[in-house]
């Protein structure tokens, strides 16, 4: 599999902070709950990388300890 080049994720992340920049700011605030249920979907996937024998209850809960963690 052929990595991305550094100008690729250039060019990515640029589109991305002008697509921000456009958005309204009740844009803005719908945005957030999303990116937050990304950022989920995304700690999830690692906990289950590193707890492959966890099962679905106590994923969520060491989700939750972690979301704890940073507050």
């Amino acid at each position: 599999m052929m990595e991305p080049s550094e100008q690729l994720i250039d060019e990515i992340y640029r589109e991305k902070v002008i697509r921000a920049r456009n958005m309204s700011p009740g844009e803005k605030i719908l945005a957030g709950p999303e990116l937050f249920d990304l950022a989920c979907e995304w700690a999830r996937a690692g906990i289950r990388q590193q707890h492959p024998e966890a099962g679905e209850p106590q994923l969520l809960q060491l989700l939750e300890d972690r979301i704890q963690l940073g507050e």
